[in-house]
């Protein structure tokens, strides 16, 4: 029996695959897609400097996502737990590896990118809103705490609340695309076709340039791992068809959006414009111009309302471990909702407001990002001849993660020798402090004074209990 305000028992608490295709779809394309569109394509192009490699650049990100995610399918059906990475590390390297994955995690990539997020809604917002002056940095920084809270309460009420609100702003989204993408057919239907004429005139030949366009592209793709952080109905099934279909979904809508930015705007209008989306539209719906940035919002709004639902999942599996603060494995009596976890990294993500920029953070959460989605490659690579006899639904030729492998390690090193920067110093310290709190708290399992104290306190205010620890076969 625990400790809680109403002494509910612990029998039968547990959280459950409540996720369907359609539903998980939703969360990955809802990841995937937010600001990133109306963003980076001004990065790539400026890079490539030509249309025709902009577009393979492109099409060769989502490849590369493709490729990744497909290596995270076959170790989410070969581990089928909860927790992601952090049970594949568990089971390739250890406990440190899967400590220190957690710890950079949770303290820094899943605020971070939560705070990036909700800095670039205030900004849509405030265009909208505001006249040309716009308001200041601090109201800015409110809008954006505002966004974050809301995505909070709305994963604190219930998973199917969160479920219903994700599919509907991927499909305010994706109806979003649709528009542009009909749009630039409309318009080459005219017999107009922009800087598409121009082909591939232009393209550099700096092989360094077209990295950076690549890691500017893959920005904008980010958000594929996150299926394997959800709780799904008909995991083995489900899963691998829910990163195929995803990943397709998005590289086709990347793809066209490209094509009918390219096929309305010139190279000039397009690399000067500080929202192509918006530039585009001026052309094309001037009547209706505000509607890209409303677009922009509800992508953004519902890229962090699933991630808040699944960094959430991550934290709390990760806490079962002992990884984590014991009360981040606790979930509340009447939602199933992991909600100390829930509200942890809510509070990190305003804590990170305090000092935000948001070039600095995306260089953090880039590095740290690609460090680990190398060591998930070289995992599947290990578990082949660790669990070389386990059935594996998917099964990926080997090429495929030492390929990913290759990309990941270049651009975690590249930074460092072409333009190292003071974030990746920060990145480093990160991981030193997770090897010092490691060593004592896990290692040795010592407790902090007054933790014992904090969670008896924050069962009664939350009313949330430990979970029955669910078996392999019934995930």
């Amino acid at each position: 029996m625990s400790l809680t305000a109403k002494n509910v028992t612990t029998e039968n608490c547990r959280v459950k695959r409540r996720l369907g295709l359609l539903s998980s779809v939703s969360f990955i394309v809802g990841n995937i897609i937010g600001s990133g569109i109306f963003i980076s394509p001004r990065n790539v192009l400026a890079k490539t400097q030509s249309v025709g490699l902009c577009l393979v650049t492109w099409v060769l990100c989502g490849v590369i996502s493709m490729c990744a995610a497909l290596v995270y399918a076959e170790l989410g059906t070969l581990i089928p737990k909860s927790g992601a990475e952090h049970a594949y590390f568990m089971k390739t390297y250890g406990s440190f590896v899967a400590f220190m994955y957690v710890w950079t995690q949770a303290c820094a990539v899943m605020p971070g990118s939560m705070t990036v997020k909700a800095l670039t809604l205030s900004e849509y917002i405030s265009e909208v809103i505001f006249d040309g002056c716009g308001p200041s940095p601090n109201m800015k920084k409110i809008i954006a705490i505002t966004a974050i809270v809301s995505v909070a309460i709305t994963n604190c009420i219930s998973v199917r609340l969160a479920a219903r609100v994700q599919i509907f702003f991927t499909f305010v989204k994706l109806l979003g695309l649709v528009v542009i993408i009909v749009g630039g057919i409309w318009w080459m239907s005219t017999g107009k076709f922009g800087s598409l004429v121009t082909g591939f005139d232009g393209t550099t030949n700096d092989v360094q340039d077209v990295a950076l366009a690549v890691y500017s592209g893959l920005w904008a793709y980010d958000g594929w791992y996150v299926i394997t952080r959800l709780h799904i109905h008909k995991r083995l099934q489900n899963l691998p068809l829910a990163i195929v279909i995803s990943v397709l979904l998005v590289t086709a809508v990347y793809l066209l959006v490209n094509v009918s930015y390219l096929a309305v705007l010139t190279k000039s209008e397009f690399l000067s414009s500080w929202a192509v989306g918006v530039t585009w539209a001026e052309q094309v719906i001037s009547p209706a111009v505000i509607f890209i940035p409303i677009v922009v919002i509800c992508s953004v709004y519902g890229s962090s309302n699933g991630a808040s639902f699944t960094n959430s999942r991550l934290l709390f599996q990760a806490a079962r471990e002992g990884h984590m603060p014991e009360i981040c494995s606790y979930i509340q009596v009447h939602s199933l909702i992991p909600l100390p976890s829930v509200l942890l990294l809510t509070t990190l993500s305003v804590v990170y407001m305090i000092p935000a920029e948001i070039a600095s953070l995306m260089n953090l959460l880039n590095f740290l990002g690609w460090l680990f989605y190398g060591m998930a490659m070289i995992a599947v690579i290990v578990l082949r001849w660790k669990m070389k006899d386990a059935k594996r639904i998917v099964k990926v030729p080997l090429v495929i993660p030492i390929f990913v492998l290759l990309i990941s390690i270049y651009l975690v090193v590249t930074p460092f020798i072409q333009d190292p920067k003071v974030e990746f110093l920060y990145a480093l310290a990160f991981l030193g402090a997770g090897a010092v709190v490691y060593i004592p708290v896990v290692y040795f399992k010592l407790s902090i004074p007054g933790m014992a104290s904090l969670t008896r306190a924050g069962q009664c205010l939350l009313e949330v209990v430990p979970t029955q620890i669910v078996k392999d076969e019934d995930l």
